[in-house]
């Protein structure tokens, strides 16, 4: 299997050589030249297999540059009920007739980014072992990715991490998961400004091809290749339980601000799982939701980011959303340079209404939208608790809001859940006036001593940080 460029770099890649690349040389992103395709047989033979066995499945299609049985090792070392606190790794919890909640937050960070990142700290440590060599991941958050990233990572041989987050605007539960960790090869670096601030940062070091070589810098955001399939992983996981017979269709509602997760679950749809509709919840940040609905993509400005009570998805610009626009457009790579290097660099916005291939993205590849509000948030916990007696955090409300909403007569729909309540304290304590469960092992985290540096939203002064801490 190899890997192209979203903007239509020549070079073609194996699978090892992107997992420590993060993005293209010409600044695109990297997805497989085809998707493999599953039929009703592989759907057979798949179904009632432990979640490691079917994410070695999934994975050995695109992986064909690490041998099998290394690769199922992994997948076994990493998804186990130890870890994620369930023989299932994701079981599925019915809500009502036809809608389900996919537990994706049993993990170490509570999140369900550790269900990729988990396997990425693994990959990462093979595939270095195997070179003799190091990597220094630098990544951005706006809330769960970097506390999943830091525990994945954490004492593994070869690897520093720099995760930059947006100083102030993370919930003081996932600003303590960050930045009470005292390992040596951890680094956070609070960022005077909004996520996008340092999503741009990354990208803007990414695309310095000089100090990225320099200073072997690899990435674990979702723009790592590597991460977003092994999220496919829980699609497939998530349609076995929520059906009983190979052919039956599930639409998946999936909180979305960065666009990994469910661009996740749109491969899994080209591979042949019968999604019927991939639906797409926002916050107030509706970047998504407004092209969906229209069209236009439109890019808001750091001043025009709503900081909300679902921070993770107080974003902006969505930086998987170019791997999706790439198979709508036909896989047009000069098209999409286009788009996403000349007409968002120039003007922060681009216009696909009047496109023929902008009617696709419903009708071929399934995806529909829609916006969650603060009051919509609250009500949704409320409700959620009141009437089925579970508790669920303020972004899979959102999930939920726009499921129900969007939801058809007899296809089944499975929401992803996003983070355990504890993450997003404050908001359950207003929606229903007591405390979400907090697990043992995170009591009293807030008070943990921190480790952080706060820096301005300058990209100089970030490589003058990696660059002294690499001595």
């Amino acid at each position: 299997m190899l890997y192209l460029s979203t903007r239509g770099h020549l070079d073609r890649k194996r699978f090892c050589e992107i997992l420590l690349e993060g993005l293209a040389p010409d600044g695109g992103l990297y997805l497989p030249e085809r998707y493999p395709q599953v039929d009703a047989a592989t759907l057979a033979r798949w179904r009632g297999l432990a979640y490691h066995e079917l994410a070695f499945e999934i994975l050995s299609l695109y992986i064909d540059d690490i041998p099998a049985a290394d690769l199922r090792a992994l997948c076994a070392k990493t998804y186990t009920g130890q870890v994620f606190g369930s023989a299932a790794i994701v079981p599925l919890k019915k809500l009502e007739d036809g809608l389900f909640l996919e537990a994706l937050s049993n993990g170490p960070t509570l999140a369900f980014k550790d269900m990729a990142m988990q396997l990425l700290g693994n990959l990462f440590e093979y595939e270095l072992g195997r070179r003799g060599e190091s990597l220094n991941i630098l990544g951005a958050t706006s809330g769960d990715t970097g506390s999943a990233a830091e525990h994945a990572m954490r004492g593994k041989r070869g690897i520093r991490v720099f995760m930059t987050s947006p100083h102030g605007r993370m919930s003081p539960f996932q600003q303590a998961q960050m930045f009470s960790l005292q390992d040596a090869n951890i680094h956070n670096l609070a960022i005077q400004g909004v996520f996008d601030d340092c999503q741009d940062i990354v990208k803007a070091v990414s695309n310095d091809l000089d100090f990225k070589r320099k200073y072997r810098i690899g990435t674990v955001n979702s723009i790592n290749w590597a991460r977003l399939v092994a999220q496919v992983v829980y699609y497939f996981a998530g349609y076995f339980q929520a059906t009983t017979e190979n052919g039956q269709r599930v639409s998946f509602a999936v909180p979305s601000g960065n666009f990994g997760n469910i661009c996740a679950g749109h491969v899994a749809r080209m591979m042949g799982l019968p999604i019927e509709t991939l639906v797409l919840a926002t916050n107030e940040n509706d970047v998504l939701d407004e092209f969906f609905r229209t069209g236009v993509y439109r890019v808001r400005s750091g001043a025009d980011t709503h900081e909300t009570s679902s921070p993770s998805m107080d974003i902006s610009k969505a930086s998987n959303f170019e791997r999706f626009v790439f198979d709508l457009l036909g896989r047009d790579a000069a098209r999409t340079r286009q788009l996403f290097q000349d007409e968002l660099g120039r003007s922060g916005r681009f216009d696909l209404s009047a496109d023929p291939a902008f009617a696709q993205a419903a009708t071929r590849f399934g995806f529909r939208s829609g916006k969650s509000t603060h009051a919509d948030r609250l009500a949704t916990i409320r409700e959620t608790w009141q009437r089925l007696h579970v508790m669920v955090d303020t972004h899979t409300a959102d999930g939920l809001k726009v499921a129900r909403h969007l939801a058809q007569p007899g296809v089944p729909m499975v929401v992803l859940e996003t983070a355990l309540p504890v993450k997003f304290a404050a908001t359950i304590v207003e929606a229903l006036g007591r405390q979400p469960d907090r697990p043992a092992r995170f009591e009293g985290i807030e008070t943990l001593p921190k480790r952080v540096t706060v820096l301005p939203a300058d990209v100089a002064q970030v490589k003058s940080y990696i660059t002294a801490h690499c001595a």
